[in-house]
């Protein structure tokens, strides 16, 4: 009587065991579809911009978390359809390409005030990255930009002196690396005093915020049906009259 007692007590114990351990499997696995979940929408939430240039697109994630005033002014420009025509007028195959300040004839374009330098964020400058061009100044980037072919770890903040603020990562290359390397390999020149530029134009052709453009196009439909809608109201009680 007692063994059997002890073998119910034993098969209990087991199976309350066994709720409790896929219960807290459950919660395990409930716990990490939440993180994942969350990474995923943070992800989301980070804006990215598609550049179309004339030797295909490249599609860029910015890091307004890690450079919210970078990220807002690289962001403005765009918006404004501030890159629109303008090239890439530096390349270097083994460093970086930059683009944002010159038209096609190396005009220099006027632009906003200059901004903060944020290259004390934490983020380096990788291949692949996007950064702030600038002046031997710390805080004198405002529309210019590079985009790292190399890790260039000198460009990287070391510390607060002149020298050594470094430059400011505010994203990264998603898709369109390729592009970014066909256009390291162009052949380069010397133009108007400027060093560097392609021999062959490479041109922005469009710079957008990804998913704007389609919100913007759907608020213009609504506002063109709107106004037939109107037209159409108007030109019936014309006819009553």
């Amino acid at each position: 009587m007692q063994r059997a007692k002890l073998a119910i007590v034993i098969l209990v114990g087991l199976v309350v065991f066994g709720c409790a351990g896929s219960a807290m499997a459950q919660e395990t696995s409930k716990t990490k579809a939440r993180a994942e979940k969350t990474e995923e929408k943070s992800k989301m939430e980070n804006p990215v911009v598609v550049m179309a240039t004339t030797m295909g697109d490249i599609r860029i994630e910015l890091y307004p978390g890690k450079a919210p005033i970078t990220v807002e002014n690289f962001l403005s420009y765009v918006r404004e359809g501030y890159y629109d025509g303008l090239i890439f007028h530096r390349v270097i195959s083994n460093f970086m390409i930059q683009g944002g300040g010159f038209t096609s004839d190396m005009v220099q374009k006027k632009t906003r005030d200059m901004i903060k330098n944020e290259a004390d964020n934490g983020l380096k400058n990788d291949r692949g990255t996007i950064a702030m061009a600038r002046t031997s100044a710390v805080n004198s980037a405002t529309s210019q930009f590079f985009i790292n072919v190399a890790n260039n770890n000198s460009l990287n903040h070391r510390d607060k002196s002149q020298r050594g603020y470094g430059y400011c990562v505010f994203g990264k290359v998603v898709d369109g690396l390729d592009t970014v390397d066909k256009i390291r390999y162009v052949k380069t020149t010397t133009a108007r005093g400027h060093g560097d530029v392609p021999v062959k134009e490479v041109i922005i052709k469009r710079a957008y915020v990804e998913g704007e453009k389609k919100a913007k196009e759907k608020v213009k439909g609504k506002a063109e049906a709107s106004a037939k809608t109107e037209m159409k109201t108007k030109e019936k009680l014309e006819q009553k009259k």
